[in-house]
């Protein structure tokens, strides 16, 4: 059987796991574009033929209004509770989707769309659990000692999909996603778990508390993100693994860089970033650590030594991967983006502008959005150093919509710098134009 019929296959079986004939399947999907107020839907008959299609020996894949309808249809249990986690339809239906042919992409725009009309409703981390793991939390809470190791696994789910979805989804509503597994782990923790499961759950409250540290720089809390940090570096300093102890140590120092405290605490957290990476099993968190010390290294002027932090993360990127326990944290994007920085701050700024242009077009998937417009304000920096200020303003209005779109404060700060740096031209039309969109779109 091929990928198409075996979409097919699957959106068939979908269809009969809920008890749905083609006609309920019609019905549901038109009393769904009412209930969401898209248009109109053509009669039953109409759309029931446009089910059967999807579901025939050569499919046809349903266009993006169907999809989204459909998507609304299975992220619901047949009760009507919202379930979007490991082993729930809405996921089993996205995997039939990508069998029919439809991208990655729109795959995860769906799953973002999904989950923000979640956020609107008040859903929240229940819905990305399947209903056993929600009967397994429940009686973990009640008694720390009954956690099994499919609570767990639940838990670390929902941190990576919320993680997965940054750059997808503002990041007031991934904080409202992530805010009840935050608590969840520190309930168990105080328990506590059994002993064979109490490292793994340590694991997942240091990326928890991590990236909510993260969420509320961002969201413009300092003093919570602050507070978390703290308290994801003690956990991750009761694990062997000291590649998280890095990790966390790297996430913090990236806040920090563009907080009131500015590049020297950045480097002090960056130094102990490295000290714990050098005696950890990731190539590629080593490498990540190199490439962070070398943008310090070269916004304090220091050109020597950012080239040799870079010469060490080159040398991390090209090891051997096999086994890296993790495998997303860096790559080749990533790094030619850090040497842009390097060349931008002690370098040539045409070099730069090089670098930055090459990481951008490697970095393409939603989860890269929020770089992507960080590594294009620095290239709009770049433009500017190479005497192109008209330039540099164009590649300014478009990192303006991206930092809207994720409610990201990095890209934003980012902007704000790279607008300063225009004052000579303030009173160029194409600067007032930039002006103009900062204010529509950031209110600032």
């Amino acid at each position: 059987m091929d990928d198409r019929a075996a979409g097919a296959a699957r959106l068939k079986a979908l269809r009969h796991h809920r008890g749905l004939s083609l006609a309920g399947v019609a019905r549901a999907l038109i009393a769904l574009a009412d209930e969401l107020r898209h248009p109109a839907l053509p009669s039953v008959a109409g759309v029931q033929r446009s089910v059967a299609r999807w579901e025939s020996a050569k499919p046809g894949l349903p266009d993006e209004r169907y999809q989204l309808l459909l998507a609304h249809l299975y992220a619901r249990t047949p009760a009507g509770e919202l379930s979007l986690g490991a082993g729930s339809d809405f996921v089993e239906y996205l995997h039939a989707l990508g069998l029919l042919g439809e991208s990655e992409r729109r795959t995860t725009e769906l799953r973002g769309l999904v989950l923000r009309a979640a956020t609107d409703e008040g859903g929240g981390m229940l819905a990305l659990l399947s209903p056993t793991v929600r009967a397994g939390l429940a009686a973990a809470l009640a008694d720390p000692g009954r956690t099994e190791e499919g609570t767990i696994a639940g838990l670390a789910s929902v941190v990576a999909d919320v993680d997965a979805e940054v750059g997808s989804l503002p990041m007031v509503r991934l904080q409202l996603l992530l805010a009840p597994a935050v608590e969840t782990c520190r309930r168990l923790l105080d328990g506590p778990v059994p002993d064979p499961l109490a490292s793994r759950l340590h694991e997942v409250a240091v990326a928890a508390t991590a990236l909510a540290g993260r969420l509320a720089f961002e969201t413009r809390d300092d003093a919570a993100s602050r507070a978390l940090y703290a308290e994801a570096t003690r956990t991750a300093g009761l694990l062997s693994d000291s590649w998280r102890q890095a990790g966390v140590h790297m996430s913090h120092a990236l806040v920090t860089l563009y907080s009131a405290q500015g590049l020297d605490e950045a480097r002090r957290l960056v130094d102990k970033a490295v000290r714990a990476a050098r005696t950890g099993e990731s190539p590629l968190v080593r490498a990540r650590a190199h490439a962070l010390q070398a943008e310090v290294a070269a916004r304090a002027g220091q050109k020597r030594q950012a080239q040799a932090a870079l010469g060490l993360a080159s040398y991390d990127i090209e090891a051997d991967h096999t086994g890296d326990p993790a495998p997303t944290a860096f790559s080749p994007g990533h790094l030619r983006g850090f040497e842009g920085v390097c060349e931008l701050y002690v370098g040539d700024p045409a070099a730069a502008h090089d670098r930055f242009t090459r990481s951008a077009e490697t970095l393409t998937a939603p989860r890269d959005q929020v770089q992507r417009a960080i590594v294009t304000t620095d290239q709009a920096l770049a433009r500017l150093r190479l005497g192109e200020p008209q330039a540099a303003a164009e590649l300014l209005h478009k990192c303006v919509s991206a930092a809207s779109t994720t409610g990201g404060r990095v890209p934003a700060l980012r902007l704000r710098r790279a607008r300063r740096e225009l004052r000579p031209w303030r009173r160029e039309e194409w600067v007032a134009d930039l002006d103009d969109h900062l204010m529509d779109v950031l209110g600032a």
